[in-house]
């Protein structure tokens, strides 16, 4: 299966993901000599492409750096887990899997709203571990489609204009997190998921599970909404990212905060 689906990335779906893979990778400088990066690998489609990505890229040895793929599992079932190292199995991904307590701990606090802490124990753990295993950089899954969510998302119900980086620092200033699908369209990973028959787990978290609404979605409605008047809709979000002119800001000095009641 693993043959399967290099020669896809490298033929059908060449351009539409693995060159843009490497276009990211290029303008953004997300690689440099003598990196050490441990790729997040959370089960779903995003991060096992991500880890496929990065398998093929490590055969060009003018690049010189090191990958390590690894996962938290957070208190998966017992299912959910045999589905996830199947997967890892099928696809040749080396990925180590690192037990923790965060969902128990999660729903112990804050049963009824678990999410914050969940985000928060499982991205400071993740960093931890990054910086044991002695790598520079973490590579996330996140794609085109989540810069241009996010964007929104921050604009709509957070009152700035921010969105995802592909690279930044992290808190502890002791390594930094890369997004190199940051040109990749999530439909174009959606069809060479369904393409390679792959069969991603979901997150498994009950309360994940149960949701039938969420902010993210219902941005991800009205850009589907938009797309029907305006194809590029996304593409002009997202280099509008780009092309700022601080000079049509309304009353925009550094650290101004005065807002419209």
């Amino acid at each position: 299966m693993t043959d399967k689906i290099i020669e896809s990335l490298s033929t059908t779906y060449r351009k539409k993901i693995l060159s843009k893979f490497i276009d990211g990778i290029r303008d953004f400088h997300l690689i440099e000599k003598g990196d050490k990066i441990a790729v997040g690998v959370s089960g779903g489609k995003d991060s096992l492409l991500l880890c496929k990505l990065f398998q093929i890229l490590k055969k060009n040895k003018n690049l010189d750096f090191e990958i390590k793929f690894i996962s938290l599992n957070p208190g998966f079932e017992i299912k959910d887990l045999e589905k996830f190292r199947e997967n890892l199995e099928k696809l040749s991904i080396p990925c180590e899997i690192y037990s923790t307590n965060i969902w128990e701990v999660a729903f112990k606090e804050d049963p009824n709203s678990p999410c914050f802490l969940c985000a928060k124990m499982r991205r400071g753990l993740l960093y931890k571990k990054v910086e044991e295993l002695g790598c520079n950089k973490l590579a996330l899954g996140h794609h085109f489609d989540d810069v241009v969510e996010t964007t929104l998302l921050n604009i709509f119900y957070a009152s700035t204009v921010k969105t995802m980086l592909p690279k930044v620092d992290s808190q502890t200033g002791k390594m930094q997190i890369i997004r190199p699908l940051v040109y990749v369209r999530e439909k174009d990973i959606i069809s060479f998921k369904n393409k390679n028959e792959i069969e991603p787990m979901t997150c498994g978290c009950r309360v994940e599970k149960g949701k039938t609404d969420s902010k993210r979605k219902e941005i991800k409605r009205l850009l589907e909404e938009l797309e029907k008047n305006n194809k590029n809709i996304k593409i002009s979000i997202f280099n509008s990212l780009k092309n700022i002119n601080l000079d049509y800001v309304l009353g925009y000095t550094r650290g101004n905060k005065k807002e419209y009641k």
